[in-house]
């Protein structure tokens, strides 16, 4: 998401000339413009990248004019998932080997992916990525997101609630049982008490039941 702020920051109201417009020109000029050249390497040359033809810029609005920011959150997070259910995500702890590769359980598509990181990884000017180390996530090891630590929390602060939340945070006269004991089972004593007359009512049921049958022989 891009926002323009006023001369005094995000508390500041943007200047008349910065519209929705403005903004949406620019993201698709610098998308069209932007480079990135990669390091020449003896193996692999170097590589341009940059963005796709498949640019789509669209203002967000929150009073329901529009497009709104839960639509787009909801889009992304689709395609994020979709993105990492097709290629497996890799595996959950790393390789030591190359061969390890070959009797991985993914996909043949997430296996080239794995080699491929394996090989460029043994390459010296591609040493500072530690490929190998991380060829088990594709050689990926970051997050997804990426967000501003003006305009949303941090991933820490987002952990130390989580923690508060599972009771591992300092909570007042909170009291921690570190050590369990099988204590029993079975009905509570209200429940046990409708249980009990539960019971009597089907024996005395069965009682006059077979006095009924007696009685008709």
């Amino acid at each position: 998401m891009v926002r323009l702020d006023g001369p005094n920051g995000p508390d500041d109201e943007p200047p008349a000339w910065g519209t929705a417009d403005l903004l949406i020109n620019a993201v698709r000029a610098s998308a069209e413009r932007v480079l990135v050249r990669t390091p020449h390497s003896p193996a692999v040359g170097e590589l341009g990248v940059r963005w796709g033809v498949q640019i789509d810029v669209r203002p967000l609005r929150t009073d329901g004019g529009g497009l709104d920011d839960d639509a787009v959150a909801a889009y992304v997070a689709k395609y994020v998932t979709k993105g990492a259910s097709e290629t497996g995500a890799g595996l959950d702890h790393s390789l030591s080997t190359f061969a390890e590769i070959d009797t991985a359980p993914v996909h043949d598509h997430v296996r080239t992916l794995m080699r491929t990181c394996w090989r460029l990884g043994g390459l010296p000017e591609y040493a500072p990525l530690r490929l190998r180390a991380w060829a088990h996530t594709l050689g990926y090891r970051g997050h997804i997101l990426t967000k501003s630590r003006v305009y949303s929390t941090t991933y820490a602060v987002l952990r130390a609630e989580r923690a508060d939340h599972m009771g591992h945070g300092d909570l007042p006269d909170a009291v921690t049982e570190r050590h369990w004991r099988y204590v029993g089972s079975g009905h509570t004593p209200g429940a046990a008490l409708i249980a009990a007359g539960i019971a009597d009512d089907l024996a005395e049921s069965r009682r006059l039941g077979l006095e009924a049958k007696q009685e008709g022989e």
